[in-house]
């Protein structure tokens, strides 16, 4: 699995990353987490606003941090 955090570095953009890494924790999931501060790149996945989250080449979050909760339901294959 491949997760990708869009943003720039902002608190909202760490605060998501660190949220991202917590669900992996609980869930037991392995990916690769990748984050993306280009925001040429960022734009060029259809995200105008941060923080942004992408599963696997999917979109799954623009414009708002995730809860631990909420991304481990996404890992598990909820959307």
């Amino acid at each position: 699995m491949k997760i990708q955090i869009l943003g720039p570095g902002c608190s909202k953009c760490k605060t998501m990353e660190a949220n991202v890494r917590e669900a992996l924790s609980l869930t037991g999931v392995v990916a690769d987490v990748e984050k993306i501060t280009d925001l040429d790149e960022i734009m060029d996945m259809g995200v105008l606003m941060t923080p942004g989250l992408v599963i696997d080449g999917e979109v799954r979050s623009v414009g708002k941090v995730l809860s631990v909760d909420q991304i481990a339901a996404q890992l598990k294959g909820g959307k």
